[in-house]
């Protein structure tokens, strides 16, 4: 009798270890499990609409992730950090928007949701600003937002030769 409770034990947990060791190429990922997964290249898989038929495909992006591979975001991250997985696309401009920032700063998300943080840290270092000083910002003043870290220096725009030096400056509206 021990032994076939031993080998009914056995028979699952070879079944997860299979699993646990496929490769995950995200052209063979299901739309509902796309987003914020990464292949077994490193790289980061991402929905798109697809032209042809109405709905979405599963891609390959060329953006590699240097700590993580073939992994499939959890559904705990994904609820905790208020990210979509139906969105197509992902833009830094979530991080204008107070509540999103406020859930990918929140303990559950920044503490416990590497890829996704990462994703994240990756779209506002390209923005000029750390995603460490806009969560601290988040934290001591809800109100301030990345537009104003932004416009505070922290990345400075590209300034038009045109307009250095020419008249006086317009009064602001």
């Amino acid at each position: 009798m021990a032994s076939l409770k031993f080998l009914l034990f056995l028979f699952p947990s070879s079944l997860f270890l299979h699993a646990s060791l496929a490769e995950i190429i995200c052209q063979d990922l299901p739309a509902q499990v796309c987003a914020f997964s990464i292949a077994t290249s490193g790289k980061r898989c991402l929905l798109e609409t697809m032209v042809e038929k109405d709905g979405y495909q599963c891609r390959t992006s060329e953006v590699e992730v240097v700590s993580m591979a073939n992994y499939i975001e959890s559904d705990e991250c994904v609820s905790a950090c208020g990210v979509d997985r139906t969105s197509t696309g992902i833009s830094s401009d979530a991080l204008l928007q107070p509540q999103f920032t406020a859930k990918l700063c929140a303990p559950a998300c920044y503490q416990n949701c590497p890829n996704i943080v990462d994703l994240y840290f990756n779209l506002a270092a390209g923005e000029g600003v750390l995603l460490a000083d806009l969560c601290d910002a988040q934290r001591s003043n809800p109100r301030r937002t990345m537009m104003e870290l932004l416009s505070s220096g922290a990345a400075p725009g590209p300034v038009s030769g045109a307009l250095v030096g020419e008249g006086p400056a317009s009064a602001p509206l």
